[in-house]
């Protein structure tokens, strides 16, 4: 087919409205990998207008063809729109078409959706209502034979921009870039996503459930029998309906509980099996036993039986029991790989783990305790040694890891639990001779004892404990008014950005939904931000002024001072000092004086500071979702000359619809009687220079070009007064 050209009048009526060229987006992925649920997503808040083409409803809302859906984006594209091509398109051929369709008037991206076989079986498979009635069992069989003739795509095939997707945090930050994507914005050409080296290739249906799995997946399978699957398979009709299926929005739970990543989870090795000789069948009975009695008592968190073996017995033996019981997947299941190693080489993250030791807790001997000890060096042998210098049958002892261990940096492993099971093995100690009376009892309470132990971790974590909170979480304090050092402050923003989070939703959750509220002023009965005590500094400052040594002006309705760790060359904070002003939310029609005073006073200061050096550029503006409490405006230059810019949180909380200009503040509030917020997000959106919008792999990166570009500011920013620089300064180059 010969390439697509738009007609002069198109070109006469996008260029007079302002917009830039139109986007054919081709998603690339297997059925359930989330094709239709990204258009939605994008199409339902995006400002550019966007045409979504499906195969399955092309016809009338009916399943159609290939021809159909290339009229189709032809015509919508003529108008002016934009368009999503979902289809699976997961072969060079059946993308190349649409590729061929258009000339350069239009830009060409692909999105791969390139995530593992078994999430896209198991949303298949679970999934009710779908357009192309692919369903239930037969969707299995399918999403295998798509998968065989995967080719991801490669820029020589003729597109602007491609970006590979392979987990559901990729997906969400691609989600992101196409939402923020205006009329009139340009998104850099190049490849975005580079597949890992490392990866492997994904298994089929039928190959792994014969208990073959790709790393980084528990073996505990959805509720879909080989048989069941051969026997759709036969029966399934090799047609477009079927093969070009889309992805409904509602996202079905699989064995590795991607809602609860993030939970306490406890890794534990089947005790006394391997070296102890105790009878597989019987010790499975009491996994499940245990597992069943403690699995809800620990809330949110997870237990995971390990075992190296993809043909592991004991696996196959504790899935069946458990299934039998119903024992929630998502709280229990099972997986294959080195229990030293489940977050490197398997991508599953556990806090604690269990290591089936001896009596003496010490090092050698082989299996897991060898592995144990050797992976997390000798602190833990130090640690275990404070702890207890021996352990009886059936006991268990809690060993915190030193942070350095290798487990802890590498793996995240904050806690090993050493348990001793029951002894079978005449060529170890303590022989029971297979008096399994006995040697079940020892087994129950030795999984009791190891249980009992992770829940008082659970617990220790969750424990709202004010002094341990502030003295982990005070420096984030730091980012706007504190009193930390600089290499102190680098340390902790190294912290894994998830386990802060993890920790202060624990303390917040403890603690209740109205603590840190002020209490004070009428809040309309809406519920009130949890503020831990570490975010109420600006509030206490603003508050008190007099206490603090760092303000620079003080009024009776505003406190300016600088930021102890500022984003660019200069950066002032403007505090509201009204009670009941804890966030942009909280700003009502009421409050409009006092937000054209600080305006007033941000822009004061701002016109000081050119005064001194006239190359600069300010900006004023409020963060949607701010970390600290206390209304609180910032006066930034836009160099971002700053060694404490270091992360893309930082940038994009500066660099994205979440900073909101003062300006546009005030004319929301005086129309409206509020402020438009944007979702935190969007700062998960990729690097883009502030001013030519090119994007960047990392900060050091983007650093070093913005230190030299030269570009005008985008026209948003040069419009209403948002930016503020010299008189004879023109802004728009730089000079």
């Amino acid at each position: 087919m010969e390439a697509m050209e738009i007609d002069s009048a198109g070109k006469d009526e996008a260029k007079e409205e302002g917009k830039g060229k139109p986007v054919m987006v081709i998603l690339i992925g297997a059925p359930g990998s989330g094709k239709s649920t990204f258009c939605d997503l994008v199409m339902r808040v995006s400002t550019r207008p966007w045409v979504r083409i499906c195969q399955d409803t092309i016809g009338n809302g009916k399943a159609g063809t290939k021809k159909q859906c290339l009229t189709g984006a032809a015509s919508a594209l003529k108008e002016g729109k934009s368009v999503f091509i979902d289809r699976c398109n997961l072969d060079r051929e059946q993308r190349g078409d649409f590729v061929k369709l258009v000339g350069p008037e239009v830009e060409k991206h692909t999105v791969a959706l390139d995530l593992p076989a078994k999430l896209c079986i198991s949303r298949s498979v679970k999934r009710t209502g779908h357009e192309g009635n692919l369903q239930g069992g037969k969707a299995a069989a399918v999403v295998n034979r798509r998968l065989q003739k995967k080719e991801l795509p490669k820029l020589n095939e003729g597109y602007d921009r491609i970006t590979v997707c392979q987990d559901e945090k990729d997906v969400q930050a691609a989600i992101n870039t196409y939402t923020a994507l205006g009329p009139s914005d340009k998104l850099p050409p190049g490849f975005f996503g580079q597949k890992k080296s490392d990866a492997k290739v994904q298994l089929g249906i039928m190959k792994f459930l014969k208990k073959k799995d790709p790393p980084g997946c528990s073996d505990t399978m959805m509720n879909v029998s080989l048989e069941d699957t051969q026997s759709h398979a036969t029966k399934e009709k090799d047609s477009n309906q079927v093969l070009e299926s889309c992805e409904e929005p509602k996202m079905a739970s699989v064995g590795c509980s991607i809602s609860l990543e993030n939970a306490p989870t406890l890794a534990f090795p089947s005790i006394s099996t391997a070296d102890f000789h105790f009878n597989l069948e019987k010790a499975s009975d009491i996994i499940v036993e245990k597992v069943e009695e403690y699995v809800n008592k620990l809330g949110n968190a997870r237990l995971v039986l390990v075992d190296l073996s993809q043909n592991s017995k004991i696996l196959s033996l504790v899935r069946a029991k458990a299934a039998e019981k119903n024992i929630d997947s998502k709280k229990f299941f099972t997986f294959v790989g080195n229990i030293t190693k489940l977050y490197s080489e398997g991508g599953l993250h556990c806090n604690v783990i269990a290591n089936a030791t001896n009596w003496r807790l010490k090092p050698g001997g082989g299996g897991i305790n060898a592995a144990i000890f050797s992976a997390a060096g000798p602190t833990l042998e130090t640690a275990t040694k404070a702890k207890a210098e021996s352990l009886s049958s059936g006991k268990a002892i809690v060993v915190p890891l030193p942070s350095s261990s290798p487990l802890f940096s590498g793996e995240g492993v904050t806690h090993v639990i050493h348990v001793l099971g029951p002894n079978m093995n005449p060529q170890r100690p303590n022989c029971l001779d297979n008096d399994y009376v006995k040697g079940c009892k020892i087994l129950r309470e030795a999984y009791s004892s190891l249980f009992d132990g992770f829940a008082s971790i659970v617990r220790t974590q969750e424990e709202p404990c004010k002094d341990k909170f502030e003295k982990e979480f005070k420096g984030e304090v730091q980012l706007e008014q504190g009193s930390r050092s600089g290499d102190q402050k680098a340390k902790r923003e190294a912290v894994c950005e998830t386990d802060m989070n993890k920790k202060f939703k624990s303390f917040v959750k403890e603690l209740g939904p109205n603590v840190g509220s002020s209490g004070d002023g009428n809040t309309g009965g809406q519920s009130r931000k949890a503020w831990g005590s570490w975010a109420q500094a600006l509030y206490d400052t603003a508050m008190h002024p007099e206490r603090h040594k760092n303000i620079i002006e003080m009024s009776d309705d505003v406190v300016v001072l600088n930021d102890l760790y500022p984003k660019g060359q200069k950066h002032l904070l403007v505090l509201a000092r009204v009670k009941g002003l804890d966030r942009l939310e909280d700003v009502k029609k009421e409050h409009l004086t006092l937000l054209k005073t600080m305006h007033s006073v941000g822009l004061k200061w701002a016109e000081k500071l050119l005064s001194e050096n006239n190359s600069l550029t300010f900006r004023l503006g409020y963060h949607s979702v701010p970390s600290l409490r206390q209304l609180h405006l910032h006066v930034i230059s836009q160099d971002f000359d700053s060694n404490h810019l270091k992360n893309k949180k930082h940038w994009n909380s500066f660099n994205s619809p979440f900073f909101r200009d003062s300006v546009d503040v005030i004319d929301e509030v005086s129309q409206n009687g509020k402020a438009i917020l944007k979702d935190e997000n969007v700062l998960s959106m990729e690097l883009r220079c502030h001013r030519c919008r090119s994007a960047h792999p990392n900060i050091p990166r983007l650093k070093a070009h913005i230190s030299s570009c030269q570009a005008p500011f985008p026209a948003f920013l040069l419009q209403n007064g948002r930016l503020v620089f010299s008189e004879g300064k023109d802004a728009n180059h730089g000079i």
